[in-house]
């Protein structure tokens, strides 16, 4: 076997879960496979990805847009640039297999991999595809590729000639998460054993919304809980820790550990905040992103979880500090409540998307007599 490929970024919900499948291809196939990534040349996709052991090549990433600005022409330049690094890089490491996790940085290796015959296979975390999906589903058929959901019900929006080749799996969720110590968690914030923790996770970048609903209700938060509040790197922040509120900029390889000692989690519906906390079966507040600058996919994520069972959306006007309080506050009191909850996050985070996609990729390289 000589090389497989990985693409995507922009963000860390579209890296982490990509990670988590080159691990176990690592595991399975050893040091007869070599795994790259391919990713945007700006940006911090290269220092997570090389943090993780493998090589990074960087090429040129501009934005696809649903609509015309005047930085549509210029980034279409760059895209063309893009496929054109991403061809010479496909070609110089020999690639076998591109996989694709998604990002408006993967649709030039994607359209690269099938212009030279390399199977892709692509991964969709949210409920519907996003329009990097859209348009690398076309590079997925024409290699003879597969494609991997998080969401049974995603196949509706795929085209039909596609859907015989899907493969429900989850989200790729890292091992670590699911091997956390609550234990490292409460030691890392300093926390006491009987102390309950509500964890606030804004994302990688923090989330301005959250941030002032934590502002708006953080003494009746903590009137139940010790509140750990991610507020993100490039956000200002100025409320100080306290005995029962602990403010962090950005947590990192800590993640794992705090999430499991959490009881409760409030944050976005973005796929790696609530792939992970099902994965760990916590029970979640939801407060997703909406408005005309998102397509609307946390909000499917979000209406996801909550039809099943596994967390409590607020939206519209109770995503107020006013309806935080109160969702808190219940769900703090009701311990059945919240154990009926975990027991429904449990059963979406089971499914252990990393490990299908893995097999699958293996089955598919062996089923090619790429590996003996």
């Amino acid at each position: 076997m000589g090389c497989v490929a990985f693409t995507g970024g922009g963000t860390g919900g579209h890296i982490y879960p990509g990670l988590a499948v080159a691990e176990k291809l690592k595991n399975r196939l050893g040091q007869g496979c070599r795994i790259i990534w391919i990713g945007s040349n700006r940006g911090r996709d290269r220092a997570i990805v090389e943090e993780a052991g493998l090589d990074f090549f960087g090429i040129p990433a501009g934005k696809l847009r649903r609509y015309f600005s005047l930085r549509t022409i210029p980034d279409a330049f760059k895209v063309a640039a893009g496929f054109f690094a991403a061809r010479s890089i496909l070609k110089k490491q020999r690639v076998d297999l591109l996989f694709s996790k998604g990002g408006f940085v993967s649709v030039p290796p994607c359209a690269a991999a099938a212009s030279l015959d390399i199977p892709v296979f692509t991964h969709e975390s949210d409920f519907s595809p996003g329009l990097a999906t859209r348009l690398n589903l076309r590079f997925v058929r024409r290699s003879g590729g597969r494609v991997f959901t998080a969401y049974e019900d995603t196949a509706a929006f795929l085209p039909a000639a596609l859907r015989e080749t899907v493969t429900v799996s989850g989200n790729p969720v890292r091992p670590v998460f699911r091997a956390a110590d609550p234990a490292k968690g409460r030691a890392f914030l300093g926390l006491a054993s009987d102390q309950r923790l509500l964890a606030v996770l804004g994302g990688s970048q923090g989330a301005k919304e959250i941030n002032d609903l934590v502002r708006g209700s953080l003494d009746e938060l903590c009137r139940h809980y010790t509140v750990l509040h991610q507020y993100g790197p490039d956000q200002e922040w100025d409320l100080p820790r306290t005995d029962r509120y602990i403010p962090l900029p950005y947590i990192n390889e800590e993640m794992p550990h705090v999430l499991a000692a959490a009881e409760l989690v409030l944050g976005r519906s973005g796929a790696g905040t609530v792939w992970e906390s099902a994965a760990l079966g916590k029970p979640m507040i939801l407060v997703p992103l909406s408005g005309s600058g998102t397509r609307g996919d946390q909000i499917e994520n979000a209406r996801y979880f909550e039809r099943a069972g596994a967390a409590q959306v607020l939206s519209g006007a109770e995503a107020a500090a006013g309806g935080l309080s109160r969702a808190v506050g219940a769900l703090a009191q009701d311990g059945a409540k919240r154990e009926a909850m975990a027991q429904a996050a449990r059963r979406i985070g089971g499914l252990d998307g990393a490990s299908i996609i893995g097999d699958s990729i293996v089955e598919f390289i062996f089923a090619r007599g790429w590996a003996g």
